[in-house]
């Protein structure tokens, strides 16, 4: 019988402040791009890496940092994650230049890659004597996510307007060492034998690195290059040789068993194209807001706080409720059907727009999409696992989340570059350039809400889709 840890409450503070922190990571950097492009001499088409080299780190190394944390134990990894993350904010707020900024993002994906599963196994650890508290505990730390991205657009714009872009990493270091402080108040785990498969973790990160390189490249080098073409073949071979050591080595990140799990698959592809579709949006829309319409950082910022604002009560307070009314598949079909509406509407976006006319409501539509599509597609993940591969189910419909983002944010700087988004000062091509990418992201929503229409079809709803306390739960895992 699992015993209570009498400090379970105030450790679960600790808990949702990182996964806080982490998501804030992602959304902080949306409203400095421009700035950090001017200050570092980014272009047009590798001012990506700044989200990328992040999301690249972090979803090539969510499984790696799962096993970590199995062996070494939950609190000793998430501390070193925190020690990683604090080391990367440095590194990305002296950064002088634009390849040592990308390296600092890198290293602090690392230390969230570190930080997210084992924040999830201490929670677990916490709460598994009592399925009640178990759910509040996973609503509370989910409901810290969209907290996350809305506190990260709105302090981003405070931040780049009124201190300077350095201080949206600069926050990182007091925010980490409090952190620090406070992980007394976790349990303590301890060491267990096994393997850690490092070859494994090295493929698909630098597999997928290559990939994303090669498409940010291929509009420049030709897409019938021979570097490009030897790049993507690279990449492939990479990701192939993830696959056939996760079949022959002892103790995988990913056994591949684990994709038997009803729903798993499409679940998976439903994540992977929402990413794909949706961060795109949010990168081009920050761009348009303030390179064609003109905005500084703050008013960037405010500018999609009713967008995250939306994202957030919807998540917390509506989203579950739906889904324990009509499963998940109608949910994942019509919210990235709704969210390619939103970006339809998007792509009619003019060089002389208003916030009010041309971005306001179309934003608030993708954010429902978003909304609507999120959590059923977590949940479609999980509730077929069995609880021994629960965690591992999780980490992998993150991991997708997270590489159909970077893939998807690649395919579209190179789209939109090629219409003119490159053209700075030209705000006709820049539009032109940014309607490029909000189209191709409106066809990647639609195909993957039909797509799960289809790949769903038959599929009957699961038990746990009815429960509104495993909906919390596994949604926030």
């Amino acid at each position: 019988m699992p015993t209570t840890n009498p400090r379970r409450w105030w450790a679960l503070l600790v808990l949702a402040a990182a996964q806080f922190m982490v998501i804030m990571d992602t959304s902080i950097i949306g409203v400095a791009l421009p700035k950090m492009q001017e200050d570092l001499g980014f272009s047009q088409g590798d001012l990506q890496w700044v989200f990328n080299a992040y999301v690249i780190a972090f979803g090539g190394l969510l499984l790696l940092g799962g096993r970590l944390s199995d062996l070494l134990g939950a609190r000793r990894v998430f501390s070193a994650g925190w020690v990683v993350l604090i080391a990367g904010s440095v590194v990305a707020a002296a950064a002088q230049n634009a390849w040592v900024e990308v390296v600092g993002r890198a290293v602090q994906g690392v230390g969230g890659a570190l930080i997210a599963p084992a924040a999830m196994t201490l929670l677990m650890m916490l709460f598994a004597h009592d399925p009640k508290e178990l759910g509040k505990a996973m609503a509370l730390y989910g409901a810290a996510a969209p907290a996350g991205g809305t506190a990260g657009v709105f302090l981003g714009g405070v931040f780049t307007e009124w201190l300077s872009w350095q201080w949206i990493f600069i926050i990182y270091v007091p925010i980490g060492l409090v952190t620090l402080a406070a992980t007394k108040l976790l349990p303590e785990v301890g060491r267990r034998r096994g393997a850690v498969d490092v070859l494994g973790a090295a493929a698909v990160t630098a597999g997928l690195a290559l990939a994303v390189f090669a498409v940010v490249r291929a509009p420049e080098a030709g897409w019938g290059s021979t570097g490009t073409v030897l790049q993507l073949v690279g990449a492939g071979a990479l990701l192939l040789l993830f696959l056939v050591l996760q079949k022959n080595v002892r103790e995988p990140l990913m056994p591949l068993g684990i994709w038997r799990v009803p729903r798993l698959g499409s679940s998976n592809l439903a994540m992977a194209l929402l990413g794909a579709a949706w961060i795109p949006m949010w990168y081009f829309l920050n761009l348009y807001l303030q390179q064609v319409l003109g905005y500084g950082a703050f008013a960037s910022g405010a500018a999609l706080l009713p967008m995250t604002g939306l994202l957030m009560v919807f998540m917390t307070l509506i989203t579950a409720k739906l889904l324990a009314r009509f499963g998940a598949k109608p949910l994942i079909g019509t919210g990235l059907l709704a969210l390619a509406l939103g970006l339809l509407w998007l792509a009619a976006v003019e060089p002389t727009g208003t916030f009010v006319v041309d971005v306001l409501p179309a934003s608030l539509v993708a954010a429902l999409g978003m909304s609507l599509a999120y959590i059923p597609a977590m949940m479609a993940a999980l509730s077929g696992a069995p609880q021994e591969q629960a965690g591992l189910a999780s980490g992998i419909v993150n991991t997708t989340y997270q590489v159909g983002s970077a893939l998807g944010l690649a395919a579209l700087t190179a789209l939109a570059t090629s219409q003119g988004a490159g053209q700075l000062g030209d705000l006709d091509a820049l539009t032109d350039g940014f309607r490029s990418a909000f189209l191709g992201a409106a066809g990647i929503a639609a195909v993957g809400g039909l797509v799960t229409l289809g790949a769903m079809r038959g599929e009957r709803r699961s038990a746990a889709d009815s429960s509104p306390q495993a909906v919390d739960a596994k949604a926030a895992a």
